[in-house]
């Protein structure tokens, strides 16, 4: 790993200025290799173990530099089709997400069919060449400033609801034919949308992975998901915005160094491990440092995070040696769950009566910050009321044991005859 390091250092002192544009280091970043190291080298990265990418990214902010773009287009559809899709997909589409030229959704779940994703009704129906989607999609991260959407569709009702799913890589650009609306959380952001399809089109030569094997290629991508949410899974990511929506991609590159410590948004690990780290210092300020309870209850919350970290170092130990460990990433995404809980518990603990207080804009964190004299308590308490959702996305806490229960520990199935009725015939979600 040093020479790793080494040598992105050394590149790093060749080509890193603060002076660039955020689209001009980004282009830099991502034609070499660096933005996405653990993806293949023919899909622009360095064929890296995970654990190692995730370290170069850390090194890249250590270094002072802007690191990769973040969102779900790194996260999610650049290693997805990179896996499924065609070498002229793989140009087309994971080069503008490592260069930060395009920002991505994930169009998954719907209103009847998160838990049971296979359930989706939203329709893609063949036009010549093109595809006509109609329908609806919702808890949408980032819908509002992507230019292109991960849509799976159901291209044929006729068969049963698994075998009738495709993959599509489509644009968002597309007027009144793509609405999003954005749903507002209790934390006072919308990091959700839904997003709304009224007879969108989205080219033949964009189905990624093959017509009709969406759901094999969605897994692939929820996978990607659920190693990324989980425990020991998270990376550096920049302040800026990738894509054409948000504005960042001209401004000033140097402006979006990330200064010491949390960020204050972002999903669960990334956030949590910020907030542990205040919990310790305000504990020590007020004197509940001292506090056997708490004392034991922190060094649970440290013993948790650790294991999570020494899982995904086993993971990478076993990939290295041509093996795997069957619900890895299932158990991690498990684990963040409750690191989450167990962070809000211990944060809400150390904040007393000041965590009842929350900043839901601007003007909220000034008064807030007054009211508490601490500028950290808006961190603590929009970390409190996230807690709630990291469980929900990414596949539920009960998704993940029921994977871990039928395809690691092969318990049997519920009894269903959803593999052998086609999804026309099967009673629909409300």
């Amino acid at each position: 790993m040093s020479d790793i390091l080494d040598e992105l250092d050394a590149w790093l002192d060749e080509n890193w200025d603060p002076d660039l544009t955020v689209a001009e280091w980004w282009d830099r970043l991502g034609r070499s290799g660096w933005a996405s190291p653990s993806l293949p080298v023919n899909a622009y990265g360095k064929g890296l173990a995970r654990n190692d990418a995730i370290a170069v990214g850390q090194r890249i902010v250590k270094r002072g530099a802007v690191p990769a773009p973040g969102g779900l287009g790194m996260m999610l559809a650049a290693p997805t089709i990179a896996a499924h899709g065609t070498q002229e997909q793989i140009d087309r589409y994971v080069l503008p997400i490592l260069t930060g030229q395009q920002a991505w959704c994930q169009l998954f779940s719907e209103p009847g069919a998160g838990s049971d994703l296979a359930g989706l009704g939203a329709r893609a129906v063949k036009d010549g060449e093109e595809w006509v989607v109609n329908g609806q999609k919702v808890w949408t991260s980032g819908g509002h400033v992507a230019d292109m959407g991960m849509l799976i569709a159901r291209t044929n009702p006729d068969v049963p609801k698994h075998q009738g799913i495709t993959w599509f890589a489509m644009s968002m650009h597309q007027g009144d034919s793509v609405e999003v609306r954005p749903l507002r959380e209790m934390t006072g952001r919308a990091l959700f949308n839904e997003v709304f399809m009224s007879d969108a089109r989205v080219g033949d030569d964009a189905i990624i992975g093959g017509l009709h094997n969406g759901w094999a290629v969605a897994n692939t991508t929820l996978m990607f998901e659920r190693s990324s949410l989980g425990a020991g899974g998270h990376a550096a990511a920049a302040l800026a915005t990738p894509g054409t929506i948000a504005g960042h991609l001209p401004m000033r590159v140097g402006d979006f160094v990330r200064p010491a410590g949390p960020s204050g948004g972002g999903g669960g690990g990334a956030m949590t491990s910020g907030v542990q780290k205040m919990i310790a210092s305000m504990a020590k300020a007020n004197g509940l440092a001292d506090d056997a309870t708490f004392r034991q209850a922190y060094m649970k919350l440290h013993s948790m995070s650790e294991v999570g970290r020494m899982l995904a170092l086993r993971l990478k130990a076993e990939k290295a040696a041509g093996r795997d460990i069957a619900g890895a990433p299932n158990i991690a995404k498990l684990s963040m769950s409750e690191i989450v809980r167990q962070t809000r518990d211990l944060a809400l603990r150390v904040a007393g009566p000041a965590g009842t207080l929350h900043a839901y804009d601007g003007e909220h964190r000034k008064v807030l910050d007054e009211a508490t004299g601490n500028p950290a308590m808006a961190y603590v308490t929009e970390m409190a009321l996230f807690a709630q959702a990291p469980p929900i996305y990414g596949g539920t806490d009960q998704v993940q044991k029921n994977i871990l229960g039928e395809r690691v520990l092969g318990l049997p199935k519920e009894p269903s005859d959803e593999r052998v009725k086609s999804w026309a015939e099967l009673p629909k979600n409300g």
